[in-house]
């Protein structure tokens, strides 16, 4: 968490808005194995990092409420009473959906002002869109009282999500911003919405984003084509979820599907199995077949899942061509944003370098390059 973030939303909350703030971090998140499983009710292993989302929350004494989103220059006046949907696409629907959803559960918000600023990598998948919900809901609870648990609050934020901002999201990244443990990662079943953190002992290894800095725009269109095709060959198979199936199951049903179809459920189904022998791979601090497990996780996604880019794949082969790299895969919704590498510390850097440099000289354009830790979820800073 960077202190410096904390120190300027203070600063201009209290220049603002002439009251002192609580202060409220949330962090984005990694995945490091489990992706496209939480909304097939399957296992995630995120885990949250220190990049996030600074928030400075007050109650207002004015009759109208104030979010000022430093980052863009942007500050937008509301009432509470009048709330719905904004414009597609804009940031204050993340803080409209988590106030409406606290009110659908017949909790009493009073007016409140929020300054908030991130240092998460835009478009890299780290879910800063969780990171802003839960820092809202988190400072609200907080300030009026609310007694949400931490459960209750991601529930908000996800349905804050689903409602407003229209993405039809898993739980998995409010999840691992709200309940974060440095050094940690966590186990999570998306059907229970529990836990089990597992402590990563890197040793001399390290994590290592690339930001492709590539967005291409068939995202969201193309999750929810793939949710309904996973939820479509659930109920062919008369199950809850594609959690439920096995490879054999898969295949009583293989002629009543495209083949397009059955690669994406069978990776659903193959990359579940992979994030649970990860936190057998942690429990046995082996790394290598924790990489393993990642370069697979890739294949599944570029080749059955299909949501992998051009600059993706070609940042994981970079990785793979190298032996200081143990895993890699693109991390996130896809069609952009980062890969996520294992990779032995001394050589970091020069492989960033290298992977660097043959992008630019490929796509015309840099990639960025990040280092991370695990850290702790949303809280409080004092």
């Amino acid at each position: 968490m960077s202190a410096q973030l904390i120190n300027d939303v203070k600063a201009i909350f209290v220049d603002t808005f002439k009251t002192e703030p609580i202060l409220i971090f949330s962090p984005g998140r990694i995945n490091i194995i489990g992706e496209h499983t939480d909304y097939n009710d399957g296992f995630v292993f995120p885990a949250a990092v220190d990049k996030g989302i600074a928030a400075a929350i007050q109650k207002s004494d004015n009759n109208t409420s104030t979010a000022y989103a430093l980052d863009m220059d942007s500050k937008i006046e509301f009432d509470l009473d009048k709330l719905k949907p904004s414009k597609e696409g804009s940031w204050e629907n993340y803080v409209f959906g988590v106030v409406a959803e606290i009110q659908n559960r017949n909790k009493e918000v009073g007016n409140f002002n929020i300054v908030f600023k991130g240092d998460i990598p835009g478009g890299a998948g780290m879910s800063s869109s969780a990171a802003l919900e839960n820092s809202v809901v988190f400072g609200l609870n907080e300030l009026f009282n609310l007694g949400l648990s931490k459960h209750e609050m991601i529930l908000i934020s996800q349905k804050a999500e689903h409602n407003y901002v229209g993405v039809n999201c898993g739980i998995m990244d409010q999840y691992a911003s709200m309940f974060g443990i440095e050094n940690h990662a966590l186990l999570l079943d998306c059907r229970t919405v529990e836990s089990k953190p597992y402590k990563i002992d890197f040793k001399d290894h390290q994590l290592m984003l690339i930001n492709t800095n590539v967005k291409h725009s068939l995202s969201d269109s193309a999750y929810n084509d793939r949710r309904s095709a996973c939820e479509s060959i659930s109920e062919l198979l008369g199950i809850k979820a594609l959690r439920d199936a096995t490879v054999a199951d898969l295949e009583t049903v293989k002629d009543q599907v495209t083949p397009a179809n059955y690669q994406k459920a069978l990776y659903v189904i193959e990359e579940n199995e992979r994030a649970v022998k990860a936190s057998k791979a942690m429990e046995a601090d082996d790394l290598e077949t924790l990489g393993a497990l990642i370069f697979a996780s890739h294949n599944g996604l570029s080749n059955q899942y299909k949501v992998s880019c051009d600059e993706l794949d070609f940042l994981v082969d970079q990785a793979k061509a190298n032996n200081h790299v143990l895993g890699a895969r693109m991390m996130g919704g896809g069609f952009g944003g980062c890969t996520i590498n294992l990779v032995s510390k001394d050589q970091a850097e020069a492989f960033g370098k290298s992977a660097s440099e043959a992008y630019l000289k490929t796509f015309n354009k840099a990639c960025s390059v990040y280092f991370i830790k695990l850290s702790e979820g949303t809280h409080i800073v004092k």
